[in-house]
């Protein structure tokens, strides 16, 4: 999970036995050379290092893992990939600004030339199983023919709905609203009968930039299927001169997120997702939209208080029949300045096949090939609501992401609109001065 521990989830529970040997190209055809890995300390790499093994006797590719906690992770990395030589050839990337700040620099290697060539790209690894929301955000440049792609991922979270099925068939008698308008009613309905103990919703509220991906997915459901492209996404109509964030469509997703922050407790808008998630956790909130990484720990009776008691679903739809969303991903990359990119390319290629996926996606509860959550292995592992909601969700997501420099800047301003209509003003009057601080920002 983007800039957060991932809970209680553990790679434990990954027990997988895997083998390339069955696979066209010549998996030897770099046998001798050794890769340094650069990595974030991350349920995957935890899960990752249970395998490495297998790749190394499959190849004669001798692999180093440099891992660092994620706190840590980010500068070692852009230190790394910016270096006059080289100190990693595989690493972690986040698929957001960061991946594409790396491109603009021109220290992240394409991968597509890899992907095109029988000779190192096995027949069946099949980029079209990553859905293609998931591809455009690392694909450059943007809006243009012919983008290359410049990581692959590798965990993703899409911010879906969370609900207690307890409290639910307390209060609601047992019916899960459809829609977002009947969300934000369901949940002022059960803080009002709550009496202080209980209730509607628990959500991160406090003033960060931290809140821009679950923000952007509630506004991305209320915008519901017009196109969003990169690097704009939906905050500009197609032009950084154009910003549109009077947009009745954008209203109306801030002003849900308002809504469930004012049906959570009152201390709501101090909160972080720590904060938001134990609360959750705890029993003391009927709904959360958040990150879908989160739900493996939910069901964890060691560290919450609802195992076995939770509901999954999307976002419930704002326009038409389907919930949007928005997602985030951790991909992999290789650095430009790697004088071993062949051999890294296998690496990367191995850790991200179909088998591989869906094995150290159990550790995360978020594998972002689509043949993953048809794995029985993987999805054994999870909760089966879990896998119905996720597996749907992710076919109905975009990037979360803005490729401007200076983006968090105006995510605070986002945040602060959000605010103000939490406090009572209404969304229209909040997004006409949210417009007009965005121009005088960017003039």
């Amino acid at each position: 999970m983007k800039r957060r521990a991932f809970l209680a989830l553990t790679a434990a529970s990954v027990a997988f036995t895997l083998s390339t040997s069955a696979h066209a190209i010549d998996w030897k055809q770099q046998s001798g050379k050794e890769i340094t890995v650069l990595l974030s300390e991350h349920p995957w790499t935890a899960a990752l290092r249970k395998h490495v093994g297998e790749f190394e006797a499959e190849t004669g590719i001798k692999v180093k893992i440099d891992a660092f906690a994620e706190d840590l992770y980010s500068d070692r990395m852009n230190l790394a990939v910016r270096s006059a030589n080289s100190v990693a050839d595989v690493y972690m990337i986040q698929m957001d600004s960061a991946l594409y700040t790396q491109w603009e620099a021109g220290v992240v290697e394409p991968l597509t030339p890899y992907l095109n060539d029988a000779a190192k790209t096995d027949a069946d690894y099949n980029l079209a199983d990553y859905p293609e929301g998931f591809r455009a955000g690392a694909s450059f440049p943007v809006g243009k023919p012919d983008p290359q792609l410049y990581a692959i991922p590798i965990s993703f979270e899409a911010y879906t709905l969370f609900y207690n099925k307890a409290l639910i068939d307390t209060y609601l008698g047992g019916k899960v609203p459809a829609t977002m308008d009947e969300l934000i009613a369901a949940a002022n309905e059960i803080s009002a009968k709550g009496e202080g103990k209980i209730f509607g919703a628990s959500m991160r509220g406090k003033r960060s930039a931290e809140l821009v991906d679950t923000m952007t997915g509630i506004v991305l459901d209320a915008w519901g299927n017009e196109p969003a492209d990169l690097p704009y996404n939906i905050w500009f109509d197609g032009d950084w001169s154009k910003p549109r964030f009077d947009d009745p469509r954008i209203a109306k997703g801030l002003s849900y997120y308002a809504g469930l922050l004012k049906a959570g407790p009152p201390s709501a808008l101090s909160y972080g997702w720590e904060d938001a998630s134990r609360f959750f956790s705890q029993g003391n909130a009927a709904f959360f939209v958040d990150a879908s990484v989160f739900g493996p720990s939910f069901e964890d009776a060691k560290t919450s208080a609802i195992a076995g008691k939770v509901g999954y679903a999307p976002l419930p739809a704002s326009t038409g029949d389907i919930g949007y969303s928005g997602h985030w991903s951790w991909g992999i990359s290789i650095a430009k300045n790697s004088p071993k990119k062949d051999a890294a390319w296998l690496f990367v290629q191995w850790a991200t096949n179909k088998k591989m996926t869906a094995a150290l996606g159990v550790a995360t509860g978020g594998a972002p090939r689509d043949s993953a959550w048809a794995d029985a292995d993987y999805v054994k592992a999870l909760d089966a609501g879990y896998v119905a909601a996720v597996k749907t969700q992710m076919q109905h997501t975009r990037p979360t992401s803005v490729f401007r420099q200076g983006w968090n800047d105006v995510v605070l301003m986002i945040v602060d609109a959000i605010h103000q209509i939490y406090q009572g003003t209404s969304p229209e009057d909040a997004v006409a001065e949210l417009q007009t601080n965005v121009q005088d920002t960017l003039e």
